[in-house]
């Protein structure tokens, strides 16, 4: 389900692994794993470990792969740190559908509504097909079944939480989506040979607080602007970017929400760029939550993204701009809430009324540091504003419609705003609500939905970075000059706004 790597003509694709597991080159980091067979380990290809010989090395584009050929996962470099391999396309039906059902399956907040066969089955429903012909692509497009690659997804992330906090082992299992303690214990011992305890005592840092947890990227990873982008749009009191040579790092305080169980406090968020890592260091109060924790990091950071995929398809039309990355959310509601506040406004105009919404609704949280000291306003909160209460605020008629109208859509559970979520159904419910129209819509799906296509055709700033802002219908025309970038739309977007020269087609 990646890219294939760049092949020397002499070489076949596990000879050009094999190289770049030698250069522990972590452009690959996640987009394929090593089992050695002297040892029945598997490896990220940046592992300190010793390289092993040619001849005791199988490769595997996921994890799921490797487990099911009987490798256990490494100690050291810890598979379930890598950057997530994404796939996306736009023609092979086949490869959406199982990379639908990868995402999916990829979310915490389904593994506890149902195990094995139930969920796959609740899978297939969602995606229109029946669980026989899901199983069936699914094991044709990877090896595995999707009860095998979501097992495995299970015992990595409690293997994570058993080496990064000190949660007891049943909120462990639960927060891996295990249904008993018991067959957590079983699956654990039957994988990988150990006991839950023995790893934890492995991953044992003393008494008290969590470790930060080490989470991968593939370089090059263009901090400064990810950082600069939230910097300007910061609120005080719920975030705080430093952005200097000296420390970049990002801090807000998060609220996260699993059917009828919910979690808030801070997290901390901080690049170390030399070893390709972020490390994330978040309150006590989310520890139970970590794996959907971490999703949601992922995606504001845009952790997951294949730059060299992404750039082989823009490269011919702009410069610049490889490490770029599409800033995210860690609340999909928030930000749709700042992307109507932002209609037709400036940047900074928009952040003071978002200030404003904040500070009048928003649930106070105390925090290590002043500067955090807000949870932003829930959409259960927000659904109970009156317009009057909005319209106090500056905020205009049309908009207060179309805040209240998200916050009752999302609060009832009909309106996804996450990774999960079905994009093209979720881009049309947002286009019925009052005051959306398909800028916002398009900007919800950049950014909450995480969709690598999504193109605000008639933002005006692109328009003017495009060139085409003086054409008689410029949206047309920014649609038009953005054909050639899919499926990475929004990354061309991104490209644009931040002042990487676009070079456009002739006329």
């Amino acid at each position: 389900m990646t890219d294939a790597l760049p092949v020397p003509p002499d070489l076949d694709e596990d000879d050009a692994r094999y190289l770049a597991l030698k250069a522990r080159d972590a452009r690959f980091d996640g987009r394929f794993f090593t089992g050695v067979t002297s040892t029945g380990i598997y490896c990220r290809p940046v592992c300190a470990v010793r390289t092993p010989r040619r001849e005791h090395c199988r490769f595997f584009t996921m994890a799921a792969q490797a487990e099911a050929a009987g490798f256990r996962p490494c100690l050291r470099c810890r598979p379930e740190l890598a950057p997530q391999a994404l796939a996306w396309s736009v023609q092979d039906a086949t490869s959406i559908l199982v990379q639908q059902a990868l995402r999916l399956l990829n979310a915490p907040e389904a593994w506890s509504e149902a195990g094995g066969r139930a969920l796959v089955a609740q899978l297939a429903a969602r995606l229109g097909v029946s669980d026989r012909h899901l199983r069936r692509i699914f094991q044709a497009a990877l090896g595995v079944s999707p009860q095998r690659w979501l097992h495995t997804r299970r015992l990595l992330a409690a293997k994570q939480l058993l080496a990064d906090t000190r949660l007891p082992v049943t909120e462990v299992a639960l927060a891996a989506g295990f249904a008993s303690v018991r067959r957590f214990n079983d699956a654990f011992a039957s994988h990988y040979g150990l006991a839950p305890s023995q790893l934890r005592r492995e991953g044992a840092t003393g008494a008290g607080a969590a470790r930060p947890v080490r989470l991968g990227l593939r370089p090059p990873y263009d901090a400064h602007s990810l950082l600069a982008w939230f910097a300007t749009r910061q609120l005080h009191g719920l975030e705080d970017v430093c952005n200097t040579a000296a420390e970049q790092r990002l801090r807000r305080t998060v609220r996260l929400a699993n059917g009828h169980r919910s979690a808030s406090g801070w997290i901390e968020l901080r690049f170390d760029l030399p070893r390709h890592c972020v490390l994330l260091a978040a309150s006590d109060g989310l520890l139970p939550a970590l794996p959907q924790l971490i999703g949601r990091v992922r995606g504001l950071l845009d952790l997951d993204a294949d730059p060299a995929a992404i750039h082989a398809v823009l490269q011919p039309f702009f410069e610049g701009g490889e490490g770029l990355r599409v800033p995210g959310t860690m609340d999909g509601f928030e930000l749709a809430v700042q992307a109507v506040l932002g209609q037709q406004v400036t940047v900074a105009a928009a952040r003071t009324l978002a200030q404003r919404v904040l500070e009048r609704f928003g649930e106070p949280i105390a925090t290590p540091w002043p500067e955090l000291r807000w949870l932003f306003p829930s959409a259960a909160v927000l659904a109970q504003a009156s317009p009057d209460d909005l319209g106090q605020l500056g905020i205009v008629r049309q908009r207060q419609a179309a805040i209240l109208a998200l916050a009752q859509g999302v609060a009832s559970g009909q309106l996804v705003l996450d990774a999960s979520a079905d994009v093209p159904a979720t881009m049309a419910a947002l286009r019925e609500l009052p005051g959306i129209g398909d800028w916002t819509a398009q900007y919800i799906a950049m950014r909450a939905l995480r969709w690598p296509d999504a193109f605000p055709a008639g933002d005006v700033a692109l328009h003017n970075a495009l060139g085409v802002r003086g054409t008689p219908q410029p949206a047309r025309s920014a649609l038009a000059a953005a054909e050639a970038w899919r499926p990475w739309r929004s990354y061309g977007a991104l490209r644009a706004w931040s002042g990487v020269a676009p070079s456009l087609p002739n006329p």
